[in-house]
């Protein structure tokens, strides 16, 4: 079960930002005792592939806090972000945590299933991501991009240190998902009546 939190963690992470988890990943592999990476994944902890990563990050940082350029991002991270995850859940969940002594015991048999269920998260969350993201664009004129961006590597981050650290939070934060979905669309069915109630006020005048 913790494995899976793990790498669900990870994935989900992914879907906010690519390189948070891979690098969170390879930075404490690399650096700390708190996980360590099955012969498979070793690469990340690599010191080019934490500085390509570092890199990577930074320039995603950026792009995604400026308004219409947020846009274009997430079009382009619709590739990254669930390769990502597929990556991330892949070594997270194969990897020896301080919360998890056999690991390899969950995915022993089924390589390809971590990293297809973590391709899978990582796009179910980048996609609430990418809609979400023009409806706080509109209804802030844009000003709402960075804060957004800025809440959304924040959580990332955390939730990355969570999946390794403690993987029973990343429950809470799989229920905090789930109801800001609920809301998300409840939100935009009532955009969409409102919207419809003015045209057709206005076809009357």
């Amino acid at each position: 079960m913790l494995e899976v939190l793990t790498g669900t963690g990870l994935a989900a992470s992914a879907g906010l930002n690519a390189y948070i988890p891979l690098l969170t990943l390879g930075l404490l592999a690399r650096y700390t005792d708190l996980i360590d990476l099955p012969s498979g994944w070793t690469w990340l902890g690599n010191g080019w592939v934490v500085a390509i990563l570092a890199v990577l990050l930074a320039i995603e940082m950026v792009a995604d806090k400026v308004p219409v350029v947020d846009h274009v991002n997430d079009v382009v991270q619709t590739v990254v972000r669930p390769t990502a995850g597929g990556l991330a859940f892949g070594a997270g969940s194969s990897s020896e945590t301080v919360t998890v002594s056999d690991p390899g015991s969950f995915f022993s048999s089924h390589q390809w299933v971590p990293v297809v269920t973590g391709v899978l998260l990582a796009l179910g969350v980048h996609l609430l991501k990418s809609a979400a993201r023009p409806v706080i664009n509109a209804t802030t004129a844009g000003f709402g991009a960075p804060v957004a961006s800025t809440a959304e590597d924040a959580t990332s981050v955390l939730v990355s240190l969570a999946a390794i650290i403690l993987p029973v939070l990343v429950l809470a934060f799989l229920l905090g998902l789930v109801a800001f979905i609920f809301w998300f669309v409840r939100r935009r069915s009532e955009r969409r009546r409102e919207r419809q109630a003015a045209r057709a006020a206005g076809f009357r005048v």
